[in-house]
């Protein structure tokens, strides 16, 4: 989600970073680079002009000034850095947050995790990742009372299944993370803090780091709670650190930059060399910013693509530059965490900006071209020394420098809006070097220009329904809906995606999925359910079948013993999947309505906002549930007066229903509809209500032991005669 950056956080941070005497003050996560060279503006009264390398070390001078003088201030105390059990966070480049709701990561028929598809895949588009955030929790999170911690044991396998899931990334070399949310704290209390609730969690599951949903900065409560486990975990909060101090503990960060030309200087990596950022920008279309900004500083990319259900896959162009980084920076990861770190070591062109990560024998520039024109030439001048070689290793070559004096020029080319990358060594014999030439002479046989920059949708396809026979004859509990030219007109709710197109669900008219729908649909004549599905209709199915799904966790997980509870006749039957509401439908000789069958029957033809008319009524709906512990589901005959004009009944406020589900190549939700009764309280990032008929919940779909919920029901249709009205 988005950080959450509160006043006193920003008061905080700006009065630390203008209480010292420097020229170029920090702005959040970020200091700023030379400002001696703007780029030209038709407005500027100054002339054009490049930097001076008096200039670019008077900056260099402030800006070492100013981190000698903060880690005082700081009180700065780096150790943590220095256990081995966490120093693979320095070389932890490329994470994605990971759903586990992607379809290449667990497959629901075979009923088993499909790591090594969902690396692969990640592989050959774009080199693979180092560690991945597996997300289990929002958006679903307060559909029902499951806090995150029950939706962890949710997932599939149960706890078993998550620690041999843990393996498999292991096995591939990923280290693996998972979220806690300070903010879920309206739905079940896990009777123990969050410290001791998420250490105890990853620990049973040999995980190796926790994501701070939102936080800023991860409290040092996080890390005594991991370690009293006996299993360290790497903490990585979202946001940009509430206080400095927090670098001494918080091995990790995510970095939400502004980008400028002249690329910014990571105040956390300037701190700490060997703290790693991984650059986030997971709206985005275009990651060149981000990906320039990450090799310049010498940290890491999350990359992120899919976002809460939402695909936003990396543009080929951006995903062979993301290969080619992190191959560059996986070889020589112990040069980027050098403490003698120099960003902005002159360069000869303009608009090309490079980093120097000195070290014993060997220094490594990190190269990057902001025009939007290729450069070739003098790019570099360095000390003239006789024992040392120069590689292009971004082209995988040996440079030959031009003796100039005490100096000599390395020349290579660089792509418009590309990257290079230059090796000095005087260490004889590297195997690592003469692998990553031999790579990279072959990645760049192909300049990042043929690939294609183009940022596409991915299309989504509605699960089709098979329809029902036709009945002439009222069937007992239904009521038919008239035949009707319907304008159907309803809004995705979700909190995040902005009108992004993705967004949402593709109804079968549109070209893409997206937020807002409207469409004149002609509707046939149905019969619906006047009331849902309820708990004695359903025990007559079962005793009639013997149905018993596969996936069984939490299938009726409120009933005990094969039955509902007492006095349960006439509520809503809950807790049971998509697939069983169909199986139980196929039985009746009905199936689930299509959404705008459903809207329809609510709504009548006159586009009213609630079942009952345009007026809000608390009296038509149950009582919200607001509480830590969800309260059963009312009655569904308890609110007769929120009938609609068709005389449905129970349809908003009682329990969300199933309707259609839809499916991409990475994706499957459902499209719920009505709301529910139970709106845990305290943060605004729990699954949104939808009582209103303009608005529909879509709800991410991974595996039957996760998906079922104890505030989802359904009401079925079946086809009326058509050839009466």
């Amino acid at each position: 989600m988005k950080p959450i950056l509160v006043l006193v956080a920003v008061t905080a941070l700006i009065t630390a970073g203008r209480a010292q005497d420097t020229s170029f003050p920090p702005v959040w996560e970020q200091i700023p680079g030379p400002d001696c060279a703007p780029v030209p503006q038709w407005n500027a009264t100054a002339k054009p002009k490049t930097c001076s390398r008096a200039e670019i070390a008077g900056w260099l001078e402030d800006i070492r000034h100013w981190r000698t003088e903060h880690l005082i201030r700081m009180g700065y105390d780096g150790s943590e850095y220095e256990r081995p059990d966490l120093k693979w966070t320095q070389s932890s480049f490329i994470q994605p947050q990971m759903m586990v709701h992607d379809r290449y990561f667990y497959d629901p028929v075979a009923q088993r995790y499909t790591v090594d598809r969902y690396l692969d895949d990640l592989f050959s588009r774009y080199g693979g990742i180092d560690s991945v955030l597996v997300w289990h929790t929002y958006p679903n999170l307060g559909i029902d009372s499951r806090n995150q911690y029950d939706l962890f044991r949710d997932l599939p396998g149960g706890i078993a299944g998550v620690r041999q899931m843990v393996a498999d990334f292991h096995r591939r070399g990923v280290r693996v993370f998972f979220p806690v949310m300070v903010w879920d704290q309206g739905t079940h209390n896990e009777g123990v803090s969050d410290f001791d609730a998420i250490a105890r969690e990853l620990a049973s599951v040999d995980a190796d780091g926790v994501n701070g949903d939102t936080q800023e900065g991860m409290p040092a409560a996080f890390r005594k709670a991991a370690d009293q486990t006996g299993h360290p975990l790497a903490m990585e909060p979202e946001a940009p650190l509430a206080a400095d101090e927090m670098l001494a503990y918080d091995n990790l960060t995510w970095g939400y930059w502004t980008y400028s030309f002249v690329p910014s200087v990571s105040r956390y990596k300037w701190l700490e060399s060997r703290h790693m950022v991984n650059m986030c920008n997971r709206w985005a279309h275009d990651h060149l910013d981000d990906l320039q900004h990450a090799f310049f500083n010498g940290v890491g990319f999350e990359s992120w693509e899919n976002i809460w259900g939402i695909w936003n896959q990396i543009t080929a162009r951006d995903a062979e530059a993301l290969r080619r980084i992190a191959t560059i920076e996986r070889a020589y990861s112990r040069l980027l965490v050098s403490p003698e770190w120099e960003p902005h070591t002159p360069t000869e062109f303009f608009g090309v900006f490079a980093s120097k990560f000195p070290g014993k024998d060997r220094t490594l520039w990190t190269v990057v071209n902001r025009n939007h024109y290729p450069v070739a030439g003098r790019q570099l001048l360095v000390p003239y020394r006789a024992d040392v070689r120069y590689f292009d290793v971004w082209r995988g070559r040996e440079l030959s420098p031009q003796h100039e004096g005490e100096q000599a020029a390395l020349e290579f080319d660089v792509e418009a809006d590309g990257y290079g990358a230059v090796l000095e060594t005087s260490a004889p014999g590297d195997a690592t070097l003469a692998t990553l030439l031999t790579t990279m002479r072959t990645l760049s046989q192909t300049p990042l220009s043929s690939f294609s920059p183009d940022w596409k949708t991915l299309p989504q396809q509605m699960v089709p329904t098979e329809p029902t026979s036709t009945s002439s004859q009222t069937p007992e509990g239904m009521v038919k809906i008239p035949e009707a030219d319907f304008n159907f007109r309803v809004n995705g709710i979700e909190i995040e995606g902005m009108n992004d197109e993705g967004v949402d669900v593709q109804y079968p008219w549109e070209p893409s999925a997206r937020r807002y729908h409207q469409h004149r649909i002609h509707v046939r004549s149905f019969w619906i359910d006047k009331y849902p599905v309820t708990n004695a209709e359903f025990k007559s199915f079962l005793d009639a079948t013997h149905y018993r799904p596969g996936d069984d966790h939490n299938f009726l997980k409120d009933w005990k013993s094969g039955t509902y509870p007492a006095n349960w006749e006439q509520k809503p039957v809950t807790w049971v999947s998509l697939d069983d509401a169909r199986a139980y439908a196929k039985w009746r000789g009905k199936r689930l309505p299509h959404e705008w069958e459903w809207q329809y029957a609510a709504q009548g033809d006159d586009e009213r906002t609630f079942p009952w008319g345009n007026d809000w009524s608390a009296e038509r709906v149950p009582k919200p549930d607001t509480g830590r512990e969800m309260a059963p589901a009312g009655e569904v005959t308890a609110h007769p007066n929120g009938a609609s004009p068709f005389g449905v009944m129970d349809l908003v406020g009682n329990v969300w229903q199933w309707t259609d589900e839809y499916i991409d190549q990475h994706t499957r939700a459902a499209v719920v509809r009505g709301g529910s009764h139970y709106q845990p309280q305290g943060s605004r990032w729990y699954f949104p209500q939808a009582y209103k008929l303009s608005e529909h919940g879509k709800y991410l779909l991974m595996a039957p032991s996760l998906d079922r919920s104890g505030a989802i029901g359904f009401r079925c249709v079946m086809e009326a005669d058509l050839q009466k009205r």
